[in-house]
């Protein structure tokens, strides 16, 4: 599958009844073979409708999935889960640390048919960005490594990023982070 999104403000005037818009375009005079039997979505956010797609792909697929997210070692704890479980089941997992708004829909699209568990990291570096991960990723299993001040720029105090990061974890049959810690704890 070959994708492209593509945004251009000179249709943003145009006049369109839905969301999206699929459509056959004569491609000839691109420059570009591969684009010749192309079909062009076009969309007002090109992230948002990526988004969509993804969460309507996961939302096909019954498997478990283990979301991690915390201020430090998701990618360290999905790499060890994978060694650990690689025996035991197909595993779809983030590529390096694909754990962004952008990230996370590229690491879904590699479910199948053949999946049997997915771990898929959250990374977030303001609010109301996990709301968008949890759709799509919607865990069964949730992790929370810990909770520090990486990427807290975006986030008025520790408490507002521990808010956000729990939203991850509404969903999930089960839960696994550090109890000693208060913050999160009380977060969850």
């Amino acid at each position: 599958i070959y994708s492209a999104m593509i945004t251009n403000n000179a249709h943003s005037n145009a006049s369109v009844t839905s969301s999206a818009l699929v459509m056959n375009a004569d491609t000839s005079s691109v420059r570009m073979p591969e684009l010749n039997e192309a079909n062009f979505l076009l969309v007002p956010d090109s992230c948002k409708a990526l988004q969509e797609i993804a969460a309507y792909h996961r939302r096909r697929f019954d498997c478990p999935v283990i979301g991690i997210t915390g201020s430090k070692g998701k990618t360290t704890l999905k790499e060890r889960l994978n060694q650990l479980l690689k025996d035991d089941f197909n595993i779809v997992r983030s590529p390096r640390s694909f754990n962004s708004q952008i990230g996370v829909p590229l690491s879904l699209w590699e479910m199948d048919d053949n999946t049997t568990l997915s771990i898929i990291e959250a990374g977030i570096s303001q609010p109301k960005e996990m709301y968008a991960l949890q759709t799509m990723i919607r865990p069964t299993i949730g992790v929370w490594t810990n909770l520090g001040d990486e990427h807290s720029d975006g986030f008025m105090s520790i408490y507002q990023k521990a808010e956000e990061k729990a939203l991850l974890l509404t969903a999930c049959d089960n839960i696994i982070y550090c109890a000693d810690d208060e913050l999160i704890a009380n977060s969850i």
